[in-house]
């Protein structure tokens, strides 16, 4: 008998050590991606790997206040609280996905009284062998059933889950390199609106000389009284200035304070727009290890990961299914005898193999959806992939031509400032009218405020280069 029951777990167990063998679905394979050896219009030799992405944002971004602002938006920021709280729950599933593949167990603990029917076929048998006039029934046990991984299917739902966890992983990250990068651009914007609001009160001030000069000249008869409205016109379209930057800088503190998750106020600093400067060198690397990097093209391939597992789970639910299942405990017809041991222990065991047959297409249905679910995934971590390239060949094209125009802007306001001085000089002598003043003073005020703007381009260009290299997370 024993010999018997040896050779049947025996054969059982090869039966099952041999359709283990036989795994559904196919490992992960990055699909192939179309990438350029280097960043178009970028001098870092292909062989130079190295980039601005692997320097931590504390590092990158110096000035005290703008550490204390992003440091501020990583804790408050809600957009990454639920990109946190993403994570968790991916977390939580992961969890379950590593047990899937031990055996579940229940305790049951029940009991019943029957009163049959006297006239039944049981109440009658009852009443002929002296039973009495009901039945109890006592049962405490626990069950056990366990599905065999005959074909791996559930190791693939838990690289499903994995693989859908290190994707809510990245999210995260990328919603923290976005965030990083918004406080930042915004903070430059901000230091942009300051410097504009100086230019525009010195423009006030210096218009305001300007229309007393031309009082004089009237006072003089040397002009009509033409020439003193122009330049009070002149002095109103700077003080216009005033109060339109003011409204800017406050709505970019607001902005500001709902990035870093707390209410609208007003931000102190004491850094000036001029105290920043783009470095000349701002190494991108090669596009391959930026694709390894960057969290959001990362997140799109993790879920492509999982789109290929959950094709394998698929499969597997077209194929027999082995589960084994047990039952043990103590039984009684009488309460007083319900733990008398060993007499009330029981115990079965059972195996069963069950394969779906006719399942109205759904499981066939299953397997379609997530086969084109594999392939739109492949779709759409391509599409980062390439949008990543484009965002940093964007950058690198901005920082080149807006240090250009930086330097066209830096000789223009020297130009310009000089060229109200000069027309002041000209006009007190009597050889220039006031309109040439006036359109000096108005071509300073339009360089000046072009410059500052230029200059946060450049400033907003170089963190777009970080953040789309996927720098920032660190």
């Amino acid at each position: 008998m024993k010999t018997r029951y040896s050779t049947f777990y025996f054969l059982l167990l090869s039966l099952v050590v041999g359709l283990a063998a036989c795994r559904v679905g196919r490992n992960y394979e990055r699909p192939p991606v179309a990438l350029p050896q280097q960043f178009g219009n970028t001098t870092v030799a292909p062989s130079d790997s190295s980039s601005i992405a692997e320097i931590e944002w504390k590092r990158f971004f110096a000035d005290a206040t703008l550490q204390q602002l992003i440091d501020k938006a990583l804790t408050g920021n809600y957009d990454l609280q639920l990109a946190v709280k993403r994570v968790e729950s991916a977390q939580s599933y992961l969890k379950q996905a590593k047990l899937a593949w031990l055996p579940a167990f229940t305790a049951t603990a029940t009991g019943n009284t029957n009163f049959p029917s006297k006239n039944s076929f049981t109440g009658m048998n009852m009443q002929q062998f002296n039973f009495g006039d009901h039945i109890e029934d006592f049962n405490l046990g626990v069950g056990m059933s366990w599905e065999v991984d005959v074909w791996g299917k559930i190791r693939r739902q838990k690289e499903a889950a994995m693989a859908t966890y290190l994707q809510t992983y990245e999210g995260q990250h990328a919603v923290q390199t976005s965030l990083v990068a918004a406080v930042a651009s915004s903070y430059f914007n901000l230091l942009m609106l300051d410097n504009q609001l100086s230019i525009a009160r010195k423009n006030v001030t210096l218009s305001d000389t300007i229309v007393q000069m031309i009082r004089l000249q009237k006072t003089a008869g040397e002009v009509t009284e033409l020439a003193v409205q122009q330049a009070i016109s002149q002095q109103q379209t700077a003080e216009l200035l005033l109060p339109q930057l003011e409204q800017g800088i406050a709505i970019q503190e607001n902005a500001i304070r709902i990035l870093t998750g707390e209410l609208p106020s007003t931000i102190a600093r004491s850094s000036k727009l001029s105290d920043f400067q783009v470095g000349e060198t701002l190494p991108a690397g090669v596009p391959a290890a930026m694709i390894s990097r960057r969290p959001d093209v990362r997140a799109n391939e993790m879920g492509l990961v999982a789109a290929n597992a959950k094709v394998g789970v698929a499969q597997g639910n077209m194929y027999p299914t082995l589960n084994i299942t047990a039952n043990g405990g103590v039984n009684s017809f009488k309460a007083s005898t319900w733990f008398n041991l060993p007499a009330s222990l029981f115990g079965t065991v059972a195996g069963s193999i069950t394969q779906p047959i006719f399942q109205r297409r759904a499981l066939k249905t299953q397997l379609e959806v997530a086969k084109n679910e594999r392939e739109q995934a492949v779709i759409t971590f391509k599409q980062s992939a390439l949008n990543a390239i484009g965002e940093v060949s964007d950058a690198l094209i901005k920082l080149d031509k807006l240090k250009t125009q930086q330097a066209i802007a830096s000789k223009q306001v020297n130009t310009s400032q000089l060229a109200v001085q000069q027309a002041q000089m000209l006009f007190r002598s009597g050889m220039a009218n006031y309109l040439e003043v006036i359109t000096a003073q108005a071509n300073s005020l339009k360089a000046e405020l072009g410059q500052a703007d230029i200059d946060r381009q450049r400033l907003s260009a170089m963190v777009d280069l970080y953040r789309s290299l996927g720098g920032g997370w660190k």
